[in-house]
């Protein structure tokens, strides 16, 4: 039998409640005063995604770093943009190094190779840096825990400017300037912003004085920049329901129906989207991947060089290379994932999931991680095991603070950093059992005896009459979707089951046709199939409402999320 997530349906509003959203469709009112709008006027100020902050020096740090950024343009000394290896970390670097560039600066990019480097700064790569006769390193979407590399900079007379999103940790790192709208001494209002969010803040500063004070029109603006900050954003599942990151996704994602870039323009084919239909799902499910899988099987430069790239027949090439690396990924996540889960199964008891190996390549563990978490529902350490030391990466779920754990064990930790529910460390392979042993009792202590079980938030509860053209493209109105506002999720219930067939690849997905006696309605559910021959006759079901076509006619459809017995 089905083993159901727990629901949780709010209270419905009530009409007077209501009242002040009568402009709106009744369900689309619903849902934004459920999801803590009370104020028309916010909601759609919201919805427009009108920008929250317009001064880029609100961020602590930024008058600093701008001021030697421009020194050193004056003095033309050699610049390097220190990125990360993921989408986020990808696109802020082109980001910058555009802005640079555009600002007449000797600069070039950094992206540290994932297998033979790691995360973040290195001492080798800041001391090679030094030597080659660079005088300024701005590190995005990474650097903020990184005290001794810092020094070690500083030691070789470079000078370094971070801007990261990242959690800080217990001492910031002793940089020339430090942008982080999480560092204490911010009060940007802005703290939830991706690494390519904060990076184009650095970029609006420099624009604008730019352009206030050597008064001469400028071969780049702002809005050139929008494509990739909303790849960034959504791709790193930053939180949408932050008025600062819905504006930048907004406007981000109609510059990519532009596609302008011919970067973007080349991914897009290569993935089977038209940049018209280009939005929130498209970039978290097949763009940003396409972007990680350089980092996580060859080298992120890759990626950065195809964002770059200016000429199409360049473009292409590079898009279909990652598009083959994306390939292998997705085969080789499969694969390792089964490996982890039997190794898990071991253990089925225990408050985490932990699993090391040599076989578990590093670019994938943190995929790897990110399935079991979701299937088992409990926190997910993997790593890839090397010979003298080992790279990991957790996945959590809200009740277990990823990296506050780590930061108990950090005296047996050689690095690590990241966010509540996801993070990566490096760890010498002789502190391993204590590691395991500490970190599992940590988890044990904050989890056991707690019921665990993931919580589907529902939206509202839906008769299948209700489900209209109408209702749908109101709907419209809340995108971009993604981490922390989610697309709306309804419940229906006494649903009869009139057929149920497994489909797809290994018959993995559930292909369904159900009524509530009046209506017919199709439905899918993905990763469903198991269940195709013990379904109960009626059912209440969780779901998406979805537009496809049959038979060349627009049709709704109802993706769903979860599913149980009726009753």
């Amino acid at each position: 039998m089905l083993k159901p997530k727990r629901w949780r349906l709010p209270p419905k509003p009530s009409a007077h409640e209501l009242a002040p959203f009568a402009s709106l469709h009744p369900i689309l009112a619903q849902i934004l005063h459920q999801r803590g709008w009370r104020s028309p006027a916010e909601a759609e100020a919201f919805l427009r995604g009108d920008p929250v902050n317009g001064d880029p020096f609100k961020l602590h740090g930024m008058a600093k770093a701008v001021a030697r950024i421009r020194h050193a343009i004056r003095k033309g000394e050699k610049i390097v943009v220190y990125g990360d290896f993921d989408a986020d970390g990808v696109t802020s670097t082109a980001l910058l190094v555009s802005v640079l560039r555009a600002l007449g600066a000797d600069v070039q990019p950094y992206i540290p190779h994932r297998v033979d480097e790691g995360y973040g700064l290195n001492d080798a790569a800041l001391i090679g840096l030094a030597r080659r006769g660079f005088k300024l390193c701005i590190t995005v979407d990474c650097g903020i825990r990184s005290v001794r590399e810092v020094q070690t900079a500083n030691a070789h007379r470079l000078d370094m400017i971070i801007t990261d999103h990242h959690s800080v940790g217990p001492e910031l790192p002793p940089a020339l300037a430090v942008i982080n709208p999480k560092q204490v001494a911010c009060q940007s209002g802005e703290s939830m912003l991706a690494g390519v969010g904060v990076t184009f803040r650095l970029a609006q500063a420099l624009l604008k004085i730019a352009r206030e004070a050597d008064k001469r029109p400028l071969p780049l603006q702002e809005s050139d920049l929008l494509d990739l900050v909303a790849i960034g954003t959504v791709a790193d599942l930053v939180p949408l329901n932050r008025p600062e990151n819905r504006a930048l996704a907004l406007r981000g994602i109609a510059a990519l129906h532009q596609a302008r870039r011919p970067g973007v323009r080349a991914l897009l084919k290569a993935a089977g989207i038209a940049p018209e239909a280009v939005d929130a799902t498209s970039i978290g499910f097949a763009i940003g991947p396409r972007l990680n899988a350089a980092g996580r099987l060859e080298s992120a430069m890759k990626a950065y060089q195809l964002l770059m790239a200016e000429d199409e027949a360049e473009a292409a090439e590079r898009a279909a290379e990652l598009n083959r690396l994306n390939a292998r990924r997705q085969e080789l996540t499969r694969a390792l994932q089964e490996h982890a889960r039997k190794i898990a199964a071991l253990d089925s008891d225990a408050p985490l999931i932990f699993a090391a190996d040599s076989a578990f390549a590093q670019g994938v563990v943190g995929l790897v991680a990110s399935r079991l978490t979701e299937e088992y529902y409990r926190p997910s350490v993997i790593l890839h095991q090397g010979q003298a030391e080992s790279h990991g990466s957790c996945r959590s779920i809200p009740e277990f603070n990823i990296t506050e754990a780590l930061d108990a064990c950090a005296d047996l930790l050689v690095r690590h950093g990241g966010h509540a529910q996801a993070a990566g460390f490096t760890i010498y392979n002789e502190n391993l059992p204590a590691f395991r042993e500490r970190l599992t009792a940590i988890a044990a202590a904050q989890l056991g005896g707690r019921t665990l079980q993931p919580t589907l938030e529902i939206d509202a509860e839906l008769e299948l009459d209700q489900l209209s053209f109408d209702l749908y493209e109101s709907l419209q109105a809340l995108e971009p979707c993604g981490n922390s506002f989610p697309q709306p999720i309804f419940c229906a219930r006494n649903l009869r089951v009139l057929s149920a067939r497994a489909v797809g690849t290994d018959a993995a997905h559930l292909q369904l046709r159900l009524s509530d006696g009046e209506r017919v309605v199709k439905a899918i559910a993905f990763n469903f199939g198991k269940y195709a021959e013990t379904l109960p006759p009626v059912l209440d079901i969780a779901f998406q409402i979805v537009l496809n076509e049959w038979n060349g006619e627009p049709a709704l459809e109802l993706n769903i999320k979860d599913l149980r017995p009726a009753g």
